[in-house]
């Protein structure tokens, strides 16, 4: 532009009075907060007053048409919700950046009505007097796991911590060393014990760990034996570990209670569904351990959730400790769990009906059945020059849980003419419904595997827009 042009166009800036007073304007401060009109006009005007400076903008960008327009904008931005839903084309089942897993139908009706009614969260009905927010899982749990009591509380960690509060607070928690497991967010199993008040005994080496090392560590202090299940990682190798039985064994001799923290807690048999094996919760009760924890979130399928089934003296002391109000459940979390763990008392049922089950035994015909329907079903809805390929590839579990898990998938390749994948993954992701995908070789890919039905409508208007 020539010298002199910015400031010029400085001059053409409306004053904020003058914007607010537009008809279009107007129209949003009648149905928006005056004041959230008003931060949306500051923020156009202070844009305009940037590129004025800068000498890129047109002069219309000054006028009332295009003021407005960009403010209806920002005003859309300013309203719109932090937390959204997002189309997850990624294959990872329980993303747990995209809120792990997805509930279950049962638990939308389950939700639908204890959230807008009230209900009897704390209310014995029958006696007449208060109840407690835990039987509404409790009875369950011990129906489904074969455990003699259950308590829930907000997540795994929470459970953990809790379970190590009541069992061994100001005494010594003996855990191998290969199982000292971090976990998302840079939190640490021997960090969690430590905020118990429980002081961590190691033993064994990184890759190997022998009965004779928990036996040797036993002393006046020792409360528990502690088990963490490797759910988010692998010891590959020369390897060795203590079975949950053996160690159940060696805690009868000595007189120490065996806690297992199972991290996914996983309710039914996937040998045969799935290509590595992975213990059940039902398999650890039925192996004597005193205390199991486990999420309710992961291979679960339900809500974030901190489940304990065991012995009941152990369960009823927690139900009784301080800690425990700090970390309750929810109304909510609670309704959507139940309608959840209902759903396993038949396991045909809970594989089709909970959506993290459906998604990971889904087989590879299956996936390349859905692939093709899929794609055919957005080359009939996108514009030209957007294009879809099929591409074998895998699926993860995610969230913490099979690490070693690769599931074969049918992958749809997008491609846009004029758009790197890389390009493709940043509009996308920022479209008004975000569309989340994955790059590999050079290809913007989409897994069937966790495209749902309801999904495609939106996922096929994000792309086409694409061309525009």
């Amino acid at each position: 532009m020539q010298e002199g042009v910015p400031v010029q166009q400085l001059k053409l800036i409306p004053k904020v009075d003058r914007v607010l007073e537009w008809e279009p304007v107007r129209k949003l401060i009648a149905t928006h907060p005056r004041e959230l009109v008003l931060r949306a006009v500051r923020s156009v005007l202070e844009r305009l007053r940037s590129g004025a400076r800068a000498g890129g903008l047109d002069d219309s960008a000054f006028q009332e048409p295009a003021v407005c327009l960009e403010v209806a904008r920002e005003l859309a931005q300013l309203s719109r919700p932090s937390l959204r839903r997002v189309i997850n084309g990624s294959g990872i089942v329980i993303h747990t950046n995209l809120g792990r897993s997805i509930l279950p139908e049962a638990a939308r009706d389950a939700l639908n009505t204890i959230a807008f009614s009230y209900s009897n969260l704390e209310f014995d009905l029958d006696a007449g007097v208060r109840g407690s927010r835990y039987s509404h899982v409790e009875a369950l749990l011990c129906e489904l796991t074969g455990a003699e009591a259950a308590i829930v509380v907000n997540n795994n960690a929470a459970a953990v911590l809790l379970a190590l509060s009541s069992m061994a607070a100001g005494r010594e928690a003996v855990v191998s060393r290969g199982e000292l497991v971090e976990i998302g967010g840079s939190f640490r199993i021997p960090e969690v014990m430590r905020l118990s008040g429980v002081t961590l005994k190691e033993v064994g080496t990184t890759n190997r760990t022998h009965p004779k090392d928990y036996s040797g560590a036993v002393n006046e202090q020792t409360a528990v034996f502690l088990k963490v299940h490797c759910s988010n990682f692998a010891v590959l190798g020369f390897t060795a570990e203590v079975s949950a039985q053996e160690l159940v064994a060696l805690g009868a001799a000595a007189g120490v209670p065996v806690l297992a923290d199972m991290g996914s807690g996983n309710l039914i048999d996937l040998s045969g569904r799935l290509p590595v094996p992975e213990p059940t919760v039902q398999d650890f009760v039925r192996a004597g351990v005193d205390v199991i924890t486990f999420s309710g979130d992961k291979l679960l399928g339900g809500p974030q959730a901190g489940i304990i089934v065991g012995k009941k003296p152990f369960i009823e002391a927690m139900k009784k400790h301080q800690l425990l109000r700090a970390l309750r459940m929810d109304k909510l979390t609670l309704a959507s769990l139940e309608a959840t763990l209902a759903l396993y008392r038949d396991e045909m049922v809970a594989l089709k009906e909970v959506p993290t089950l459906k998604m990971l035994t889904a087989t590879l015909p299956e996936l390349t059945a859905r692939a093709k329907k899929v794609a055919g079903f957005l080359r009939r809805r996108t514009a030209q020059g957007i294009s879809f390929k099929l591409s074998e590839g895998f699926s993860q579990a995610g969230g913490g849980t099979l690490p070693l898990l690769n599931l074969p998938s049918m992958l749809i390749e997008v491609a846009v003419e004029g758009l790197t994948p890389n390009e493709i993954e940043s509009r996308l992701r920022k479209s008004e419904i975000p569309v989340i995908g994955r790059i590999n070789k050079n290809a913007f890919l989409l897994d069937p595997r966790t495209l749902l039905d309801s999904d495609l409508p939106d996922l096929a208007k994000a792309i086409s827009d694409l061309a525009g």
